[in-house]
Parts: structure tokens; C-alpha cells; sequence
């Protein structure tokens, strides 16, 4: 088995509701989770995890987007071939003809006083082939899963439908407690890998916490140990994951695939994105816009200041899918050849350059977690004009999009042979007297990879910004 990297905070909550299914003091003792993030993050391997460590009765059932009755005979025969007590009641009886049928049988095979466990992932597949399944779902678990000590875990990676599942007007409302599995932190990646600050953000910005990237990586490895070895090996996840997962977002001839592309590779302007996408209609790329927007694919950036503004910038919240678009989506043709050592080459040319733009939001994601802000930060984000005069990399607000007031600027430079010096503060002292809502007494900020050799800015280290992930 691949060693299980990280997690420790997922698999206490976990327990900590398996725990309740037993407590005598509820009359309902049955615990519904609904589990959601993004493809490849993890959720089922966690869900395993937690099984094989709690060693109580359970079944585990993965929907596959296929037909009801072929979904229906795939529920009967995993729950037969399970470890619940009563699960050979599934070889006695007719084959259910409804998830009515089906989960109503399930319930009446799980133990009544002793905890188990139900896994049923992807979710939403099932929603997709049977709009009623919510219904269905809510019904056998007032009249049945609730009076068990069962915990039942329901999985999916389309996030805006399993968000909408528990909102006001769905059956399943106030059912279920929401639990969201986010990438592996770069201060996991630090601590399973044996990686200094720099180099744990290094890997964060190739792996984007995708475990089983992770799990390839060797510890203590640096960026250029991995990337040697996966770009060789055509059947490395590093290689895969990427289009596994567009796959299942997108079908190949899907139009929001190209301009998720456009964007990944760094057109991050609308009309940057609508020259990329020539070939399709204004109004066909602002749908698919939407739709990325709505799959959490994209995050849609605004300038912080306390004036408005209608500038507007996208990115690839991914962080692997942002290295994944331009440096091996765009290359699979070499990987197919065998010529992995193209990749590596265009890699060591592009990296310096390409890991400045692509490290800037996990260092802002890194602040917003920081301790030590200055007093009244409620957001981090940037600022630019159309014309980038000025453009600063880091701007705390007291509120975004439109703030009341400017509680610090900042610049980053994430190089790896200077430090942050006198003309990077001369720079950021012109750029803050350009600034709406700065003054000279707004503070200033320089996060640097390599040291800092002025007075007058707060320095953020790596370490600092590694430590925010704790």
C-alpha cells in the first residue's frame, strides 16, 4: 500500500462523527457527511484510510455514471461481498429495482448496536441519472439510517452540486454536515517529505497537494530529483492526473476546456482569454467562463483599493493543473514519443519566470492564514491598472472588493540568488504613492525567498509563510 501522507486533521473530524454514532444520549444516533473537493485531492484514499484504521463493519460503493440498473447491481454486489453482519441478505432477495429498494435493504442489514460504516462515492453521478436519488436518500435516512449508529459518508467532486445538496430548498437539507478535503497543505508536503521552506513550496507549486503526486516524490528530494524521474515515465502521475482530471470535467470536445487552457497557459485578461479563443464566439467564451467560474476551476480577481474598479484577472485555482497546462498538457505528444527530456528542458528554461506569477496566490493564500498582519486585515489580494502603472503584488485591505482603509503593500520576490535590496524598496515606495487609500505611513511588506537587505519593510520569510499552513 502508498504511504498515507498528511490528513491528521481530516481523520480526527472523521472519528470525531464516528464517535457520536455511538453515543447512547441520541435517539438518532445515524451521522451523514457530505465529503466534497476537487478531483484527485484525495477524498476516497481518506475514506479508506479511516476505514481501515476505525476496523468496523462497512461497504463501500463508487457509482460509475452508468445506467439505474447496472448502478443498482454494481450497490448489490459490493454490499454482498461486504463485511456488514446481514449483508448475505442481498443473496436472498430479488434484485432491487429502485434506490428505494436498494438503500432500504442496506439499512436493515446494518448492525442496530453497534457502529458501522457506508461509503457511497461520486455522488452526484447518481443525481444525474436519477434526479429523485435526493429524495430518495432523504427519505431512508429519516426512517432508517438516523436510527442506526451508522456514519455514512457521501462523496463527490462536482462542488457546486454538492454544495447546492445541503442548501434550503433540497431534500437532504440540515441532514448531512458539509466537510470539505482541500489539497495537501505545502507544510504537509514539508513535514512527510523531509523539504525545507522553499523547497516544500517548490513542490507545492508542481504537486498543487495532490497525494498521489505526492506519494511519487522522494524524501528529501529537491524539485529537479522528481521531475527528472516523472517526466520520464509516461505512467507517472504527474502526467496522468492532469488529463484524468479534465476528462472528468470536461468531455474532449468540451469549449470550456479550451479557455481553461487559454488561462492556465497565461492569458489571464478577458481579452487576452478572447484572442487565445479566437475560433469561438464571444458570447460561447463568457459562458465557459461562467461555467469554470461555477466549477471552481477559475477564481476571478479584482483590484483591492478603496476606489472601484472593473479590471478584472483570472487564474487556474489548481495549483498542479496551473504547471500541468503549459508545461505538460501542451507537451503530451513529447511524452507519447518518448522525449520526456524536452519537457525537463523546457521546464529549467521557463521555471524562474513561470514559478514568479504562479507562486504569487499561495503566498497571498499564505498571508490571509498569518499571524502578525497588521491589526484590521480582513483581506490580501493586489492592485494594477489597465496599464500596470502601478501593478503591486500584495495589498492588505480591511474588506475587499472596495476597502474603507489600507492596512499594508507589499512586494514579492521569489528568486533564488537575491534578496529583496534597495531598488525593490525604491520600486514599492513609488508603486504605494500610486496607490488609492495609501499614504507613507501605510506599512510596507517584502516576501523573499532570498533574505532582505533593507530596513524599513517587515521581511517575510519562507519559514513564516510555511508556518501559516500549520
Amino acid at each position: 500500500m502508498e504511504p498515507f501522507i498528511g490528513r491528521t486533521r481530516e481523520l480526527a473530524v472523521l472519528k470525531r462523527a464516528l464517535e457520536k454514532t455511538g453515543a447512547s444520549r441520541f435517539q438518532r444516533p445515524g451521522r451523514a457527511l457530505l465529503i466534497r473537493g476537487r478531483r484527485r485531492v484525495g477524498k476516497s484514499r481518506l475514506a479508506e484510510e479511516f476505514i481501515r484504521r476505525a476496523r468496523l463493519p462497512h461497504v463501500y460503493y463508487t457509482a460509475t455514471g452508468q445506467t439505474l440498473g447496472e448502478e443498482l447491481r454494481t450497490f448489490s454486489e459490493e454490499v454482498r461481498t461486504s463485511d456488514l453482519p446481514d449483508a448475505a441478505t442481498f443473496g436472498t432477495q430479488p434484485q432491487p429495482r429502485s434506490w428505494l429498494d436498494a438503500l432500504t435493504l442496506l439499512a436493515r442489514t446494518l448492525p442496530e448496536d453497534s457502529p458501522s460504516i457506508v461509503v457511497i462515492d461520486e455522488l452526484p453521478y447518481l443525481i444525474k441519472i436519477d434526479p429523485s436519488f435526493e429524495s430518495v436518500l432523504q427519505k431512508v435516512f429519516d426512517k432508517e439510517f438516523s436510527k442506526r449508529p451508522v456514519l455514512l459518508l457521501l462523496i463527490g467532486s462536482d462542488l457546486s452540486m454538492m454544495e447546492a445538496i445541503n442548501t434550503y430548498d433540497r431534500p437532504f437539507y440540515q441532514r448531512a454536515v458539509d466537510f470539505v478535503v482541500n489539497p495537501l497543505t505545502p507544510h504537509d508536503l514539508g513535514q512527510a517529505l523531509s523539504l525545507p521552506a522553499v523547497e516544500a513550496f517548490d513542490a507545492h507549486l508542481v504537486s498543487g497537494g495532490l497525494p498521489m503526486i505526492c506519494e511519487e516524490w522522494p524524501v528529501g528530494g529537491s524539485l529537479w530529483d522528481y521531475l527528472e524521474q516523472a517526466v520520464a515515465n509516461p505512467l507517472s502521475a504527474l502526467i496522468v492526473s492532469g488529463e484524468r482530471g479534465l476528462a472528468a470535467e470536461f468531455p474532449p470536445e468540451a469549449l470550456a476546456r479550451q479557455v481553461l487552457t487559454a488561462v492556465g497557459s497565461g492569458q489571464r485578461t478577458h481579452a487576452n482569454i478572447a484572442a487565445a479563443t479566437r475560433d469561438i464566439s464571444r458570447a460561447t467564451m463568457n459562458r465557459a467562463l461562467q461555467l469554470l467560474v461555477e466549477k471552481r476551476m477559475i477564481a476571478v480577481e479584482r483590484p483591492l483599493s478603496t476606489r472601484p474598479s472593473r479590471e478584472t484577472r483570472y487564474h487556474v485555482i489548481d495549483t498542479h493543473l496551473r504547471f500541468w497546462i503549459p508545461f505538460i498538457g501542451a507537451r503530451l505528444t513529447d511524452v507519447e514519443r518518448g522525449r520526456g527530456d524536452r519537457i525537463l528542458e523546457r521546464i529549467r528554461k521557463s521555471w524562474t519566470s513561470w514559478r514568479g506569477m504562479a507562486v504569487e496566490p499561495l503566498i497571498r493564500e499564505s498571508l490571509r492564514r498569518m499571524d502578525g498582519m497588521p491589526e484590521g486585515t480582513g483581506a490580501v489580494g493586489g492592485y494594477w491598472t489597465r496599464t500596470n502603472d502601478p501593478e503591486i503584488d500584495l495589498v492588505g485591505t480591511d474588506r475587499e472588493p472596495v476597502a474603507k482603509k489600507i492596512t499594508m503593500v507589499g512586494s514579492i520576490k521569489w528568486l533564488e540568488n537575491r534578496p529583496f535590496d534597495h531598488h525593490d524598496l525604491s520600486e514599492l515606495i513609488v508603486h504605494r504613492s500610486k496607490m488609492p487609500g495609501a499614504d507613507t505611513s501605510t506599512p510596507l511588506y517584502a516576501v523573499s525567498r532570498s533574505g532582505c537587505d533593507v530596513e524599513g519593510v517587515r521581511h517575510v520569510t519562507p519559514e513564516e509563510l510555511l508556518d501559516a499552513w500549520r
